[in-house]
């Protein structure tokens, strides 16, 4: 079988589940050896989230791939020294940064933008925009000096076109920054041989959002039939725009935001 990540190096951010869990472990069958960071390892059980392992390093080297999981906050440049260093210390070179880590993840405020606490402002911005910056500022050097590399940043769909009513505001403005840091950075590190681009899920029915779907409208019947694929996404299909994203089959592509949404961009809301 072919394996065109074969001897190839990888941190996902925010991957001891849901769609980082399926990034890691799709880079791994492709035949990358992969490191997990997140803000706990054992994430997937606060969500009910299956795992063929005891973690998600674990399943990723019961695939044959060498992995290390690292328990860190992205959005502290000491959390980030710690993640990147501990991947250079054991394998010597970073080849793929999937930069996912993050979420809607506001805790005390309403989703509308005029509703948005400072504290939930803060909380949002530091874990959708700050840690794809800093990572990405810590691992471009690396990848500089090797003269090749690839980063994916993940977006949203709410970072690329407005939800109805105006939800999740601040989210959508972290997540649209990342989307203009993504093409900034295309431009500044292609001539090292570097190429970025980003992924913009929409409703993905991971383990959380399916345990949050009642409580927050999420995942429900109606927003299915609303999309023109008329179905809500898996992470397996993100999974699979992180193949092409991180393999030769994207050689020439970079700078790009690709929607893995089921079409839902192309309503005006």
């Amino acid at each position: 079988m072919t394996l065109p990540l074969q001897g190839k190096t990888a941190i996902v951010t925010g991957s001891a589940r849901g769609l980082g869990r399926a990034y890691a472990l799709r880079l791994a069958r492709l035949g990358a050896d992969v490191a997990i960071a997140d803000l706990k390892l054992d994430g997937a059980a606060d969500w009910g989230e299956a795992l063929t392992a005891a973690t998600v390093p674990d399943e990723v080297v019961s695939i044959g791939r060498r992995s290390l999981g690292v328990e860190a906050d992205l959005s502290r440049p000491e959390g980030v020294a710690r993640m990147t260093g501990a991947v250079m210390a054991a394998w010597g070179r970073i080849d793929i940064v999937v930069n996912n880590a993050g979420g809607a993840i506001a805790r005390n405020s309403g989703p509308l933008g005029t509703e948005t606490s400072q504290e939930d402002y803060d909380l949002l911005l530091d874990a959708n925009l700050r840690s794809c910056v800093l990572m990405c500022q810590a691992t471009a050097p690396v990848m500089k000096a090797q003269g090749s590399g690839v980063i994916v940043n993940v977006s949203s769909q709410t970072g690329v076109s407005p939800l109805p009513g105006g939800g999740l505001a601040v989210y959508g403005a972290a997540k649209a920054a990342v989307a203009m840091y993504t093409r900034a950075l295309a431009a500044e590190l292609g001539p090292h041989g570097i190429r970025v681009n980003a992924i913009a899920p929409g409703i993905i029915m991971t383990a959380r959002v399916a345990a949050q779907a009642a409580a927050r409208g999420l995942g429900t019947n109606a927003q299915a039939e609303a999309l023109p694929l008329r179905r809500l996404g898996t992470v397996e299909d993100c999974a699979g725009v992180l193949e092409f994203l991180t393999t030769n089959l994207s050689q020439y592509v970079t700078g790009q935001i690709i929607c893995a949404d089921g079409g839902a961009v192309l309503h005006a809301h």
